[in-house]
Formats: structure tokens, sequence, C-alpha cells
């Protein structure tokens, strides 16, 4: 209930008023539509938030990306509570009923009477009378046995699961993530490391940024002065954690141009390519921009280009703000970029993502299985197609923020086999850490790739401390 005289919670304005649901509310069970949709999180949630005031988009926020992350533990519960269980409902009601369970369990400012009745209120505008009352019945019995161990905890949920439920399901109910996705990475570590990358996905990112045009002790100074106390990054010697709540847009630093966003992973991958100053670098998929910055920040001469001109459109804003309109902004097919002779491309090429969860927590739900299979095709015909434009002498630098083997170290070797004019090659020994380095690993059996050997880029989240990057320098014969 809300105090006479004290401002209402963040998402719960309006409730007071009787069947009226919050904007709050509303957005975040359309941003779940669109995402069922095919829209990605980051643009639903802009999309969907833009006429919001900042507390209430942050209220939605931790809403929407809580459900994600808790998701398979949350349906766990659903599920034992709805006769026929959760897969008999529409997609639109079970993800409502998501949203109630959150607010119920994980979001203690959220009075269980408020989280409930506009969860009903959502349901029945949504759906009718019917999936209203499933609603109550559903949410009050929850909100009765949220103290009880098969509810209280994802661990509580994963224990009641029928007896016949075997190790692996348990787990994914626990981590909430999929089933094949933990089978393929139980095959390639250890039950406890792919436990700790879970764990690692299923924890808030923090916003980590690095300075542009000034040191990294500038900035550091700079965000001092208006009492924010940033953290030094792992990794990455000019990377800073923020501290929870900084909102960066009101940052004088980010308004100037002296700051831009970027995990030490995809740091590190600018880093490999170990490019000198004045070196004239293609980067291909270079939409939203985060390495184009980071070439510009290490003296290179950049191409920033990428397929889509309504993908550039958050690159060119980001150039804008650092003040480097003077970069040039290309529509180019990475398959076919139609230019030549450069020093250096890099290809930061489409991919799952599976180093990135815990920033995006809708792509566990919404990668399949087959897209495994499917990417790697179009990544080769990309490094194919980048190859074309690398002088002789010239290197292509390949990266992606998957773990998964198909995606790096196969790409990598089948092209290699390819293209015996391009040799893989070492970053240097300053480039980066040690503890980052490793060998290509591609499958065992693959078709060319029998003594192909050589340094690459690893970085992984349950070892390293940030996000997923896998890179690799291919260097062209001549020159």
């Amino acid at each position: 209930m809300t105090v006479a005289g004290s401002p209402p919670r963040a998402g719960d304005r309006g409730a007071a008023r009787g069947p009226l649901v919050t904007p709050s509310r509303v957005a975040a069970a359309e941003m779940l539509a669109a995402m069922r949709g095919g829209m990605l999180l980051d643009m639903a949630f802009d999309r969907v938030t833009r006429t919001l005031d900042p507390r209430d988009r942050r209220w939605v926020q931790e809403l929407v990306w809580g459900v994600l992350r808790r998701r398979a533990w949350y349906d766990a519960v659903l599920a034992a509570r709805i006769t026929g269980g959760l897969a008999r409902l529409d997609a639109d009601l079970a993800d409502l009923l998501r949203l109630g369970v959150h607010q119920l369990m994980a979001m203690g400012s959220v009075p269980a009477y408020a989280a409930i009745a506009q969860t009903v209120e959502l349901a029945k505008r949504r759906h009718g009378v019917g999936a209203s009352k499933l609603a109550n019945a559903v949410l009050r019995r929850i909100d009765r046995e949220r103290e009880m161990p098969g509810v209280a905890s994802a661990e509580g949920a994963a224990a009641a699961l029928p007896p016949d439920v075997d190790a692996t399901e348990r787990l994914a109910v626990r981590t909430s993530h999929p089933r094949w996705l933990l089978e393929r990475w139980l095959r390639r570590w250890s039950r406890e490391e792919v436990e700790a990358l879970c764990a690692w996905d299923n924890v808030e990112a923090p916003v980590i940024v690095r300075p542009f045009g000034v040191t990294v002790d500038a900035l550091r100074a700079m965000l001092a002065e208006r009492d924010v106390h940033a953290a030094h990054a792992p990794l990455v010697d000019d990377a800073l954690v923020l501290p929870p709540g900084v909102q960066l847009t009101e940052l004088g630093p980010f308004q100037r141009g002296q700051l831009w966003v970027q995990d030490p992973g995809s740091a590190l991958v600018v880093r490999w390519g170990a490019f000198a100053r004045g070196t004239r670098v293609a980067d291909l998929c270079a939409a939203p921009g985060g390495k184009t910055l980071a070439l510009l920040q290490a003296g290179c001469d950049v191409l920033a280009a990428d397929r889509s001109d309504a993908r550039l459109d958050r690159l060119r804003d980001n150039l804008a703000r650092v003040q480097r309109d003077d970069v040039p902004v290309r529509v180019l097919d990475a398959t076919e970029p139609a230019i030549d002779g450069v020093d250096a491309v890099l290809v930061d090429v489409p991919c799952t993502g599976t180093g990135t969860l815990r920033r995006h927590p809708d792509a566990r739900w919404r990668l399949r299985m087959s897209d495994v299979a499917v990417l790697p095709v179009m990544q080769r015909d990309i490094l194919r197609g980048a190859a074309s434009a690398v002088r002789p002498g010239g290197m292509l630098l390949y990266s992606t923020c998957s773990l998964e083997t198909e995606e790096n170290d196969d790409v990598v070797a089948s092209f290699l086999a390819a293209h015996p004019d391009f040799v893989l090659e070492a970053a240097p020994d300053a480039a980066v850490p040690d503890a980052v380095r490793d060998v290509l690993r591609p499958t065992p059996g693959l078709p060319g790739a029998d003594g192909i050997a050589g340094s690459v880029l690893r970085v992984l989240p349950q070892r390293h401390g940030a996000d997923g990057a896998f890179a690799a320098r291919l260097r062209k014969r001549g020159g």
C-alpha cells in the first residue's frame, strides 16, 4: 500500500485507482509479445518504453530481464499448479503469469496484492474473464506457498520435479538455461564449470566503459567529480565498471563523447588485432559500432560498413557523439564487399552470442539447436568474402561473441584449409593477457583441418570474468 503523502512505487502508479493497469506492466507485457514476434530484447525495450519516465523504465527492465533469467524456475512452479501444464496456455498468457510470479518472488518493493491484481487485470484485458480467473487462482496459490521449498528457490523447484527427471533437466530448471545448450557445454567442460557459466549468465551485467580521447585516469577523475566511483574492469587496463544505478546518458563524459560502452571481451578482440597506428581497417560488420570506436581509439583509419543502412543509424549516432563524423560509413555486404587492397579487415560476424547471455538473457530462449549448424554457413561466406578485400601481406581478423566450436575454431580451420594463401598468426605477446590465449581446437575429424594449428583469442566468462569472445588473426601471404 502506498503511504499517504509518499510517492507511489515505480511500477505501481495507478494501481490505487482500481482496475487500471500501470503503464509499466503494460510495457512489460508488450515487450514479451514483441520478442515472441522475433524482436530482440534491447530493441523491444527501446520501442515500448520510449514514453515512460526513467524510473518506470528501470522498473520495467528489472521485471523483464528478471523473468528471462529465471524463466525455467518459474515455469516449473507454474506447471505444477496448472491442470494440463503451462504448455496448454496461450503463449501470451503464460508470459503474463511469469511477470506476476517474478513480482511475487523477486521484487520485494511490489506488494503481493498489487502483483496479483495487476496481472489478473492484464489477463482479463488480453484474454478474457476465464484467463483472469485462472491467473487469480494460480498466483494466489503461489503467494500462499512461496515459502515452500519447491517454490521458494530454483534449487527447490528442480528438486521437486518428478523422480524420473534426469540430472540435466534439473540443471536446466535450476539455472534457467535450455537443456540442449547445457548438453553441449557438458560435453566440453566439467559440470562445475558449466554451473559457473550459468551462474555468470544469471547475474545482472554491469555497465563497463572505456575512455575516448582522454586517459583512463582522467575519465575516472571526471566520474569521481560526480560522485561516480568506478572500479577497474578485468583483463583490460583502460576499462571502468560503473556502480549500479548510474544513468549513463546523464554523465558529462558520455555527453561530451569522452567514453563509450564496451565489455573487456570485445575490447580484447581489437587488441588481438594489434593494429599499428595509421592502419587502414575495414570494419565490415560494424553496427552498432563498439569495435569501430576501439579501432579509432587505436589510431586506425577506419571504413565502417554493414549490410543494412538501418543498422548503421546507431553507429552514426555513436560517431557523432564522439565527434568523429569524418569516418566513412557505407552499406556493404560482407560476403561481397566490393572493396580491395585494404591493410586489414575486421569481421565480427553474426553469431549465437552464447558468450553474452548475461547481457542478452532473451537469447537463451530465442536460440535453437539448428542455429549452431546454420550460422556457420553464413560465417564462412562472410569470411570468404572479407578475404577478397585484404591486400597481400594484410590481415583478416575474424571474431564472434560465441562460445561454440562450430562458429569459432571450425570456421577458421575450414577457411584456412580452403585458402592456403592465408596463415593463422598469433598476436604479439603484449597485446592481451596470457590467460586468454589458446590454441585452435577444431572439431576432431573436421575435413581439411588436420595439421592446422595456431594461437587464438578465447575469453570464457566462467574463467576470465568477462563476456565471451573469440578472435583469430589470418595473415595473407605476400606483400
